[in-house]
C-alpha cells in the first residue's frame, strides 16, 4: 500500500507504526512516496502519488502542511489537489474517548461526515479591484447528494441512530441551503434513521456543552474541518483521533485532526496513539481484523495503563517510550 509520511512529526509517526506493525507480524509492504508542499512546493510529487494510490488504493498518509502563501500563485494546496485527483470526497472521524485517559467530557461516541472536494475549498478567489478580493463557494447538488448517501449509509452499516445535518443556511441560504436540502431529502430513503439539521454555530456551542446528543453528523467542507479539531478537543487532542477519506474505490488513512505539528518535528516528543488507530482501521478495512484487533487493544492498553504517556496526555514519556509500551501490550 502507499504510505505518504507528510510534514512535522509525520515522519517519526509512520516509524513507530513501522515499528508497531514488524513487532506484530502484519503482513503489509509499504510503498513510500514523498509529498510536501513545505519542501517541494504544491505541485511536486502530485503525479507520483496519484499513480501509486490509484494502483494500490489504500493510503496511510501523515498531515501535509499547507504554507499560508504559494510561492508558485497556485492557489489549489497540494492535499486539494491529491484529494481532488482521487476524487476522496468522505472526510470521516471517529471521536470516541479512550479508557483511562480522563478529559472533560466522557464516554464520547459520535462521528463526524465532511465533505471534502468543494465548498469554501474550491480554491477559487481572485482580486477583482486592488484590496477587494472574491472568494467562490462552490455548493453542488451532485456532490451534497453524495456525501448524504454516504453519511446515512454509515449509519446504517454502523449501527447508527441518527444522522444530523450541520449548516449555515439561514445566512447562505442558496449554497448551504442547497446542502440542506439535499440532506432532507436523502434522508427520506432512510426510515429507520432519525435526521435532524442544526446552524454551525449552534453547533459549536452544543458540541462544547452536550456533545453526547450527536451521533452521526454530516457537513461541508470547511464547517467539518472546524468541528473535526474542535471534537478532537474533546477527547484529548490531535494525538489521540484517526481519521479516514473515501472515494468511490480508494480509502486513505490520516489523523483525524490536520496538524502537523512542525514545531516538534526531530523532537521525539509526538502523540503516535492516532497514526496507529489509523493504521490499525486500515488493517480492518484490509480484512486484516485480527492483526487490527491486537494493535487497538495494545494502544488502548497503554492508555488506560497511564504509566506512559507522552507531554499532550500530561506526561513526560518520549514517542519511543510509547511505542515500545504499545508493543509490550502486543498478545
Amino acid at each position: 500500500m502507499t504510505l505518504i509520511p507528510g510534514d512535522g512529526v509525520g515522519p517519526e509517526l509512520m516509524s513507530s507504526v513501522r515499528a508497531v506493525f514488524s513487532a506484530a507480524g502484519v503482513p503489509v509492504d509499504f510503498e513510500e512516496i514523498l509529498a510536501s508542499e513545505v519542501q517541494f512546493g504544491v505541485s511536486a510529487n502530485v503525479d507520483k502519488v496519484v499513480e501509486s494510490c490509484s494502483r494500490n488504493k489504500v493510503i496511510l498518509k501523515g498531515i501535509i502542511s499547507s504554507p499560508l502563501h504559494s510561492s508558485e500563485g497556485i492557489l489549489q494546496t497540494l492535499n486539494m489537489r491529491i484529494r481532488r485527483s482521487l476524487d476522496l470526497f468522505a472526510n470521516v472521524v471517529h471521536i470516541t474517548s479512550l479508557p483511562g485517559f480522563a478529559t472533560r467530557h466522557k464516554d464520547l461516541d459520535f462521528v463526524i461526515i465532511r465533505e471534502s472536494t468543494e465548498g469554501e475549498y474550491s480554491a477559487l478567489e481572485h482580486e477583482s479591484v486592488p484590496g477587494v478580493v472574491e472568494s467562490l463557494k462552490i455548493i453542488t447538488r451532485v456532490n451534497s447528494n453524495r456525501i448524504a448517501k454516504f453519511a446515512f449509509d454509515y449509519a446504517v452499516q454502523h449501527g447508527r441512530k441518527k444522522v444530523t445535518a450541520v449548516h449555515k443556511a439561514n445566512i447562505m441560504k442558496l449554497s448551504d441551503g442547497l446542502f440542506l436540502q439535499c440532506c432532507t431529502e436523502i434522508a427520506k430513503d432512510y426510515p429507520s434513521i432519525e435526521f435532524g439539521s442544526m446552524i454551525i454555530d449552534n453547533t459549536c456551542m452544543q458540541l462544547v456543552s452536550n456533545p453526547w446528543q450527536f451521533d452521526v453528523m454530516v457537513m461541508p467542507n470547511l464547517y467539518g474541518n472546524i468541528v473535526d479539531n474542535l471534537a478532537a478537543g474533546l477527547v484529548g487532542g490531535a494525538g489521540v483521533v484517526p481519521g479516514e477519506s473515501h472515494g468511490s474505490d480508494i480509502v486513505a488513512f490520516e489523523p483525524g485532526a490536520r496538524h502537523a505539528f512542525a514545531e516538534s518535528a526531530g523532537r521525539n516528543m509526538a502523540n503516535p496513539t492516532a497514526m496507529l488507530l489509523c493504521a490499525a482501521n486500515m488493517l480492518s478495512y484490509l480484512g486484516l481484523k485480527q492483526h487490527a484487533i491486537v494493535i487497538q487493544d495494545a494502544v488502548r492498553a497503554t492508555v488506560k495503563a497511564g504509566k506512559v504517556r507522552t507531554t499532550d496526555m500530561g506526561g513526560y514519556a518520549t514517542r519511543s517510550d510509547f511505542t515500545e509500551a504499545v508493543i509490550r501490550h502486543l498478545n
